[in-house]
């Protein structure tokens, strides 16, 4: 017996790149779209490219699309008769799934039932213990005082990995590499989890190392037929959050894969699922599986196995949720090639991935790879939502061809204004471990020190000073009736102050000091945005972008950040954090306070926790001595800069650097 659920227009409740990708799909199917927007995201393009858009609030998520009340309210006005999650936000909310349900809607992902299984981890381990899943060895107990999970980490042996029990994702997630960071890590985790689902309780389990996280993508219909599209290996992570995607692992044989998707089928089955969905799992070294957990929704990765099978996951979603069966059988599912994915994030490895937001300045995507994004030039990247700003997938018939495509084709996208792990990406793909295809989840952590980009070379920053020069007027190169004389010029590039001085030579003809080095560099164009210049005989492409003081400009594959500093005051040094001011280190919000007024502390002792973009940032004590003031308060936006405590110090104790903020955690 079939049973229909036909819809006409499809309301998106999500944001950005993912709302973009929903609603291309659905066109393309012959369905209408309308999609919400927060007032951070008014102008962004998903916004203008939906048939509808309806208002939904403020820019903070929980007000805005993570609120079911207005999210249904808006499927309503605009008479959408079905409603897609995306991948975030409520895409995995049981209480969203129902209430569409319950509104008449239909909802275009597994039924609330199926979520809820899945959706609590250590009930999700449980039924896949029952199902004769292989699951890591761990604690799910109901007896959540500290004193009995220390006790059953002391029993199951350190590492031991914290999480969520409630979540995924990444939130609520802490290693505990020993018996002497259990505590801290325990109380890190357990605020975080509150903070994100409202729910604190926590699972155990025993840290595997050097991992590799795969992951099997399934698809099934509401009548009992389930299928799996093989896997993908998201093993290389920063702080346990996943930047690079690929499939078919290079870890797994056509054997396993049989296995372990068979073990994803049955385990769909079990559960009644209907849409598609991706069960997780660590694999040893030894070829051993685990199950992790199950998200019961579309992932971010999913463009690679799109580029494997040739399927479009998203429109096969809306066939399964309209009530048509599954086409697919299991022996029709072919696999074609390699494909790889970065997710372009708005961070900096620099920093401890400290997040970025603010203005785009010039915006450029690349030739020959799929990009997912929703970004233009001026575009806004707020401080609200997640900090990935687009993905870029490469196909080909080899993973070296996959790989060394992705490599070009992130080395030729421009995002200036604002700060990416572009360079990091690109230093990650061309590492030789995992060029060889052996990064496991431990890769970051090892590599770490070759993966940061290394300063700007010389000559990089003598090309910086000559646009500088250059561009002094407006854009226009100096008059070549100008004294020849030697120019000054300080300035900051990329957190570094350096010097130069730059001679003209004459009207394109320019020495450049960096240092004790001089750089012959010819100009050749200077129309914005693109910079050519020709240096040692080379001539070379850039592309610019100046406002004021502030310049970026994108050469040989990497974006450079420029502050023109040569009418500046003289900056202060590492002595301003000496003077017991915490100030906010990021635009964010003030999730935990952890200390009081008139609490002696100790130099580095976490003070408070800021969230921004879906991580948490700890805010912790330059110098040891009293707190003396604390200016903000719970749950309060503050911008970046902004002080948020004083603490009153002796003079033995000033010197003090700022501390760097830690502890980041992405959901997406």
């Amino acid at each position: 017996m079939t049973k229909k659920t036909p819809f006409n227009k499809v309301l998106v409740a999500n944001r950005g790149e993912i709302a973009r990708r929903i609603i291309r799909s659905a066109r393309a199917a012959g369905y209408r779209t309308a999609a919400v927007y927060s007032d951070a995201d008014a102008g962004a393009l998903h916004v203008r490219e939906a048939d509808q858009a309806i208002h939904v609030g403020p820019a903070p998520a929980r007000e805005s699309y993570s609120c079911i009340e207005r999210l249904i309210e808006a499927a309503q006005r605009s008479g959408a008769d079905a409603v897609h999650p995306g991948y975030g936000f409520l895409a995995e909310n049981a209480g969203f799934a129902r209430a569409c349900r319950e509104a008449g809607l239909v909802f275009i992902g597994p039924p609330a039932e199926a979520i809820a299984a899945m959706g609590d981890k250590a009930e999700a381990k449980r039924r896949m213990q029952a199902a004769g899943v292989p699951c890591i060895p761990g604690y799910e107990g109901e007896d959540q005082s500290d004193a009995s999970l220390h006790a059953a980490a002391e029993k199951l042996g350190f590492p031991v990995m914290i999480k969520a029990a409630a979540g995924g994702g990444g939130r609520g997630m802490r290693l505990a590499r020993s018996d002497r960071e259990f505590a801290d890590r325990l109380r890190s985790a357990r605020a975080e989890a509150r903070a994100a689902f409202g729910d604190d309780r926590l699972l155990l389990e025993r840290a595997i190392a050097r991992a590799r996280h795969v992951e099997i993508q399934i698809l099934a219909d509401r009548y009992g037929n389930a299928v799996h599209l093989g896997e993908r290996d998201c093993s290389v992570q920063r702080r346990h959050q996943k930047i690079i995607e690929e499939a078919p692992s290079p870890a797994v044989t056509a054997e396993l894969r049989a296995r372990m998707g068979a073990a994803a089928v049955a385990a769909t089955k079990a559960i009644g699922y209907e849409g598609a969905g991706t069960l997780e799992f660590l694999l040893d070294g030894a070829g051993e599986y685990y199950f992790m957990e199950m998200n019961t929704r579309l992932q971010g990765e999913h463009p690679v196995t799109e580029a494997l099978t040739g399927l479009d996951l998203v429109e096969l979603q809306l066939r399964v949720a309209s009530g048509e069966a599954l086409a697919l059988r299991q022996e029709d599912v072919r696999f074609s090639g390699h494909a790889i994915e970065v997710r372009l994030c708005a961070e900096s490895p620099e920093k401890s991935f400290l997040p970025q937001s603010g203005a785009i300045a010039l915006w450029r995507e690349p030739e020959h790879l799929r990009v997912e994004h929703a970004l233009e030039s001026g575009a806004t990247v707020p401080p609200h939502y997640d900090s990935m700003i687009a993905k870029l997938i490469a196909h080909g018939a080899t993973r070296e061809d996959a790989r060394r495509r992705l490599l070009a084709g992130l080395q030729d996208t421009v995002v200036l204004g604002i700060g990416t792990n572009q360079a990091f990406l690109a230093r990650c793909l061309a590492h030789p471990a995992f060029a060889d295809g052996g990064a496991t989840t431990a890769f970051v952590d090892e590599h770490l020190a070759e993966l940061l980009p290394p300063d700007a070379e010389p000559e990089q920053a003598a090309l910086a000073a000559l646009l500088l020069y250059a561009t002094a007027r407006g854009g226009a190169p100096v008059s070549p009736l100008a004294p020849r004389l030697p120019i000054p010029l300080r300035f900051e590039m990329d957190d570094h102050a350096l010097d130069a001085t730059v001679v003209r030579r004459d009207r394109a003809r320019f020495d450049v000091s960096i240092g004790a080095q001089v750089f012959e560099m010819e100009l050749l164009e200077l129309e914005a945005p693109v910079f050519r210049f020709r240096c040692a005989g080379v001539a070379e492409r850039a592309v610019f972008h100046r406002d004021g003081a502030k310049l970026s400009f994108h050469c040989r594959g990497r974006p450079h950040a420029v502050a023109d500093l040569t009418w500046a005051a003289t900056r202060r040094g590492g002595e301003e954090a000496a003077d017991g001011k915490v100030v906010s280190a990021t635009t964010g919000r003030v999730a935990a306070i952890l200390v009081a007024v008139g609490d002696e502390v100790q130099k580095g002792q976490p003070l408070l926790t800021l969230e921004a973009m879906k991580m948490e940032h700890m805010h912790c004590a330059p110098v040891a001595g009293k707190v003396t003031a604390i200016h903000v308060a719970a749950g309060e936006q503050v911008p970046a800069g902004r002080l948020l405590a004083e603490i009153a110090t002796g003079a033995a104790d000033r010197g003090g650097a700022r501390p760097a903020p830690h502890s980041h955690r992405t959901h997406r």
